[in-house]
C-alpha cells in the first residue's frame, strides 16, 4: 500500500518531504523561528487557507485559532474581514498583506497593502509576517489537493499535515 493510501491522500501529487526532505524540514524550522503574536499568526494562516481553498487547512487553523482563544465571531467574520468591525488596525494590516501575497497573481502586492503593514509592524515584525504568509502559502499550495476531503476522513485520521510530512519517511520504511 502506498504512503498516500495509508495517509488518506486523494492523488499522487508531489510529497514535498519525500521529494526534498531537507527543504521540507527547513520549512518546518522556518515556521518555528517566526515570532508573531498568536492571534495574528492564526488569523494569517486561516485567511490564507480560506483564499487557497484548502479545506483541511481551514479546519486545522480554525481549530488552532479557537484553542488559542480566538472568538467564534471573529472567525466567522474572517471571510469578510474588510467590513467587520472586530479586527484591530494591526490585524487588518496583516490580513490585507495576507490577501495581497496570497492573491499575488491577481494584482501583485499593492504598495498600499505593504505600506499599511509597515506602519503597523516594526521592520523585524514585518519580515516575520511576510515569512509567515509565504510559509502558509507554500503549505496550502503544495498540499491542498493531496489531503482527503473532510467529509470522508475520520476525526482520528485528520492530523496536522505538517506532522504527516515527517511521518511519511517513517511509513515508507515499513
Amino acid at each position: 500500500m502506498s504512503v498516500e493510501a495509508r495517509m488518506g491522500f486523494q492523488d499522487e501529487r508531489m510529497n514535498i518531504h519525500l521529494g526534498a526532505p531537507r527543504v521540507s524540514d527547513a520549512m518546518v524550522e522556518l515556521e518555528r523561528e517566526i515570532t508573531l503574536e498568536p492571534a495574528v499568526r492564526e488569523l494569517v494562516e486561516l485567511r490564507a487557507s480560506i483564499l487557497s481553498g484548502c479545506v483541511d487547512c481551514i479546519d486545522m487553523h480554525s481549530k488552532q485559532a479557537r484553542k488559542a482563544g480566538e472568538s467564534e465571531q471573529r472567525l466567522y467574520a474572517l471571510a469578510a474581514w474588510q467590513d467587520a468591525p472586530f479586527f484591530s488596525e494591526r490585524e487588518r494590516a496583516a490580513l490585507a498583506l495576507t490577501d495581497a501575497f496570497t492573491l499575488v497573481a491577481d494584482a501583485h502586492v499593492p504598495a498600499e497593502a505593504y505600506e499599511h503593514a509597515a506602519r503597523q509592524f516594526s521592520s523585524e515584525e514585518l519580515a516575520h509576517l511576510i515569512c509567515q504568509i509565504a510559509a502558509i502559502n507554500v503549505w496550502n499550495l503544495s498540499l491542498s489537493r493531496r489531503i482527503r476531503p473532510l467529509a470522508t476522513s475520520s476525526p482520528n485520521r485528520r492530523v496536522n499535515f505538517r506532522l504527516r510530512l515527517t511521518r511519511d519517511r517513517d511509513l515508507t520504511s515499513q
